[in-house]
């Protein structure tokens, strides 16, 4: 124990040693608004002899603020590491890009070569991408190592400017025939999604020398998740695939796991909470078995995977000398199946090397296995459909009624159902699927109909679902500022209502925190 604790706190040491040349104001929590409240801090960084590395993680920067140190960063030729994470918080969202420019317009001016760019939790969007986009077509970044981008909200729009950013790096490094040479990569929780991610895998193919992916909670699914299976297998060097929380499925299981047996560096692969299901377990740990040599880690858990193919990755880790964990928790194992596991791990003399398995979800229902092949082949549909719906949201609410009466009447067509005379609107069926003409066929007395089916008062149920209809109405996009906002037509509607009810003595006063979230956005 005590071995194990001296060597935890020596690598705990080795994390946090001071780079040489370095300047820190990690963490002090500090707000600087205007050039005045950075003058100390201006001056100690012009100061500063062989400046390789600033630290401004931590505090809070204007515009104003990141000019002046920006200026004084212009001389700093030497410089190297940008650990400038977490340092916009409370900020507006449009005072971060003039910031980041000015900072990366001063290392271009310096002619820094960078090693370390940290912009991690700051939140900046698509928008933040834009100012750091001339900083990393520069020749500042033709020897950058790593890239750590995490929780920052890229969304889809930022990481295909990112994607191009990465791609025009290369390409002008090459042709000065020192390409760029890209260990690192972190971009968890940034939404992504499949077409940030493709983008993303096209830049990653071409420069072939990533190290460490993580991409971890970026609603990726098996589109994505293949054309980075796809990339991956450029990258030689490849030793940590982190994809944890997106979804694989069946179909980019099996493209990472073909991908896998290029991969002979890789030590640590963590899918876990991925939903590679049976048939892609059963094919990684084909993998693992053909291949992996010096695998340390592999994280399966939460995938829906079935005691026979947790049986077959456990057998596939045998002989894996430099194993240091197997996570298979939160599977469908079963009681029995889990203890199978863990007898098959005790004969390889690996069971310490199991993780818990106090999760797992049971055995799954007789029904599951046919369900998995049901909703692989729904994925490609859904794609299908979500261009559906854009179609759909652009169409004004006249085309909208017809497409009523288009359902209507198809459905009277159909020979496999009997002619029917269409019944007369109600309020139940107008609260399901409300429309103008619906509200109107219920006549004079729809406040007394309306209060009959949900035994509420007619103002406080039409307050409720009148802020309910203009809440959902409202993508989250919206608020996230990403550009795949959707026109949405009854706003107007709902802002009218709204004005009028606000006003009321009977409108939830629990409500008005949350509505003016909503229009201060």
């Amino acid at each position: 124990m005590a071995t194990d604790a001296v060597a935890q706190l020596a690598d705990s040491l080795a994390k946090t040693l001071v780079t040489e040349g370095e300047l820190s104001y990690k963490g002090q929590g500090r707000k600087f608004d205007n050039a005045q409240s950075v003058e100390e801090m201006v001056k100690e960084i012009q100061e500063f002899k062989g400046l390789k590395a600033l630290r401004l993680e931590g505090n809070t920067y204007g515009v104003e603020a990141a000019q002046a140190i920006a200026k004084a960063l212009e001389t700093k030729s030497e410089f190297k590491y940008c650990y400038w994470s977490d340092m916009f918080t409370g900020r507006l969202r449009s005072e971060i890009p003039p910031a980041l420019n000015s900072l990366g317009a001063a290392l271009m001016t310096a002619g820094a070569r960078l090693t370390v760019l940290d912009l991690s939790d700051n939140a900046f969007g698509p928008d933040g991408v834009k100012g750091i986009e001339k900083l990393l077509k520069s020749t500042a970044c033709h020897t950058l190592q790593e890239l750590r981008l995490n929780n920052c909200g890229m969304g889809i729009g930022g990481g295909k400017i990112l994607a191009a950013a990465l791609t025009e790096c290369y390409k002008q490094s090459s042709a000065q025939g020192t390409p760029l040479g890209l260990k690192v990569f972190i971009a968890g929780r940034n939404r992504l999604e499949n077409d940030g991610a493709t983008a993303l895998a096209q830049a990653f193919q071409l420069m072939g020398s990533l190290e460490e992916v993580h991409v971890p909670q970026n609603g990726i699914n098996h589109p994505g998740v293949t054309a980075l299976a796809t990339a991956m297998q450029h990258n030689p060097q490849l030793r940590v695939l982190n994809l944890n929380d997106n979804t694989f499925t069946k179909k980019g299981a099996i493209a990472m796991a073909q991908a896998l047996k290029h991969l002979r560096s890789i030590q640590v692969i963590n899918f876990g909470d991925c939903l590679v299901r049976s048939e892609g377990a059963i094919a990684i740990a084909e993998a693992v078995t053909e291949g992996l040599p010096i695998l340390k880690e592999l994280n399966l858990s939460f995938g829906e995977i079935t005691g026979e193919a947790a049986l077959l990755v456990a057998q596939s880790v045998e002989g894996k000398a430099t194993l240091e964990k197997l996570d298979l928790n939160g599977n469908c194992l079963g009681e029995e199946g889990c203890d199978d596991l863990r007898e098959v791990m005790d004969g390889l003399n690996m069971g310490d090397l199991l993780g818990s398995l106090s999760d797992d979800e049971g055995e799954p229902e007789e029904d599951d296995d046919d369900e998995e092949e049901d909703e692989d082949e729904e994925d490609e549909d859904e794609e299908e459909g979500d261009e559906d719906d854009e179609e759909e949201d652009d169409e004004d609410e006249e085309d909208d009624e017809d497409d009523v009466e288009e359902e209507e009447d198809s459905s009277v067509n159909q020979v496999s159902s009997p002619l029917s005379v269409p019944r007369s609107p109600d309020a139940a069926s107008f609260l399901c699927f409300p429309s103008p003409d619906k509200l109107l066929k219920l006549g004079t007395k729809r406040a007394l109909l309306f209060e009959q089916q949900v035994n509420t008062p007619c103002h406080e149920f039409l307050t409720q679902y009148t802020f309910y209809e203009f809440s959902s109405c409202l993508p989250l996009s919206l608020i996230q500022s990403e550009d795949k906002v959707k026109p949405v037509h009854v706003v107007p509607g709902h802002l009218q209502a709204l004005e009028y009810v606000v006003r009321q003595d009977y409108f939830p006063q629990d409500h008005i925190a949350v509505l003016e979230a909503f229009m201060s956005r």
